[in-house]
């Protein structure tokens, strides 16, 4: 059975050379070096890298759902090495102090009140010396008697004293290294029961319905599995490649999962994918209301959704690979319809700002996403021009009010014009004429979304006794008078 072992842990000839001398600090010593885990670790995967090209796609899958459960056996051995080694360590300092219980008798010739006299041991084998030695130092050390006889010299005495004292340290060493590595053994497990307790203490404190501690309480089984790690935290402590990768590994099921990222440009999915933030919802939660403004959009990693309309009819669902809440980003309007969780959802969430940031970047995948849109709207009754048309009137529109916010802001602070062009205003009526002409059709545009605010137009009229120079009419939001002078 050694034999198997020594082959399995490719344990070097040094060792069997060790075992045969007999001895025990040789051994003991080189066992505690020993790196099993990594020696493990290397075989397991140069063995998984050999098989890899010879198993199919299912042989594969099941292969790595062993390795896994491989790995978190030998985490847990990982554990109980250091444990292992820590007694081994207890042991080499019981050897220790057995042969200086026996050495120093010895050095002394024996006396007839030694231990060693006492017990008849000065022609006895070396296994029976070492083995009543032994017996003596560990006795002292566990604090349970001192051997067959208690001291009768003051050389045992003070060599008791010292097995004792040398005891009680490593049994506290012992202790406390042994809590530590228990309590590390699953961290994020420990974690996570810590901030379950902390929700429970809150949730008693609060004295909130049953109903919502049980939602609360589900909601953590779903979202943390058990295991809570700040992955924020983790993930700022990378290097920017570094983190860039974790995040593309871990919504690989995601970018794999939805069409639209399949047929983007990598460099558009990798700004995308690092900018995603996870989220979990319920069965029942309404994930997007309707009438709200929208501040994400999301993406379906796994799940359904129902779209809801205003009267409680369900338009269409969405599953794995969807994405939904791009409409109110693309149009700056209001959210056009709700959306509910069906099932626990895990979903991944763009905000406005960076959605706006990297559409910025790949027009051609905002005008992707814009004809997506349109269908949409046109399914569920909308008008799917909200969509198409937002870059033009975008462009008229922001003339539009950038001429009104200039004329406004000249004349709220007065601006003084010079004589010269005084002079050419009363001597060119018709250029005066044009002029409010021009600003009467000033009317300041509105927005698609908020069709139902009434328009407001900024009338121009000619003040009496201001030599018919022109003024802006008086408003709620602008309340002064404007001359020209």
């Amino acid at each position: 059975m050694f034999a198997d072992l020594r082959t399995f842990f490719r344990i070097p000839d040094t060792f069997r050379f060790l075992l045969k001398q007999g001895g025990i600090l040789g051994p003991i010593d080189y066992f505690c070096r020993i790196e099993v885990r990594d020696i493990i670790l290397q075989n397991l995967q140069k063995k998984r890298t050999e098989r890899r090209g010879r198993l199919s796609s299912d042989l594969d899958k099941s292969k790595y759902s062993k390795s896994n459960l491989i790995f978190k056996f030998l985490n847990m051995a990982s554990v109980f090495m250091r444990i292992f080694n820590l007694i081994c360590m207890m042991l080499l300092i019981g050897h220790w102090s057995g042969c200086l219980q026996f050495l120093v008798p010895m050095l002394q010739g024996f006396p007839p009140h030694s231990w060693v006299a006492i017990n008849e041991l000065q022609d006895a084998s070396w296994l029976e010396q070492y083995s009543w030695s032994l017996f003596k130092a560990m006795s002292h050390m566990l604090c349970i008697g001192y051997g067959r006889f208690p001291p009768q010299s003051l050389t045992d005495m003070w060599l008791t004293m010292l097995s004792m004292i040398s005891g009680a340290t490593c049994y506290a060493l012992f202790l406390g290294h042994a809590t530590n590595l228990i309590q590390s053994l699953d961290s994020s497990r420990r974690q996570y029961r810590e901030k379950v307790k902390q929700v429970e203490e809150y949730m008693a404190y609060r004295k909130l319905p049953r109903e919502m501690r049980q939602r609360i309480t589900e909601y953590f089984e779903h979202r943390y599995q058990g295991k809570f790690f700040d992955e924020e935290l983790i993930l700022g402590e990378l290097s920017e490649k570094l983190r860039e990768d974790v995040i593309n590994y871990n919504c690989r099921s995601l970018v794999a999962s939805v069409p639209f990222f399949a047929n983007a440009d990598s460099n558009f999915v990798s700004d995308v994918v690092t900018k995603l933030r996870y989220e979990v919802f319920q069965p029942g939660d309404i994930i997007i209301k309707e009438g709200t403004i929208g501040s994400k959009m999301y993406f379906i990693q796994e799940g359904i959704v129902d779209i809801v309309m205003a009267n409680g009819d369900v338009a269409t669902s969405l599953s794995d690979g969807s994405y939904f809440g791009e409409i109110c980003l693309l149009t700056n309007a209001r959210r056009v319809a709700s959306v509910r969780a069906e099932t626990y959802c895990n979903l991944f969430s763009l905000s406005v700002d960076h959605f706006n940031a990297v559409l910025d970047q790949y027009p051609l995948m905002r005008r992707t996403m814009e004809s997506v849109a349109a269908e949409r709207l046109n399914k569920i009754g909308k008008n799917p021009n909200l969509v198409t048309h937002r870059e033009e009137d975008l462009g008229s529109e922001s003339k539009t009010i950038n001429a009104v916010v200039n004329a406004l802001a000249a004349e709220a602070d007065n601006v003084n014009i010079s004589d010269e062009s005084v002079a050419r205003l009363h001597s060119s009526d018709r250029s005066l004429n044009d002029l409010g002409r021009t600003l009467q059709k000033l009317t300041l545009p509105r927005p698609k979304s908020e069709n139902n605010f009434a328009s407001q137009d900024i009338p121009l009229t000619r003040a009496n006794g201001h030599n018919g120079r022109p003024s802006f009419h008086k408003s709620d939001t602008f309340h002064k008078e404007s001359t020209f002078q």
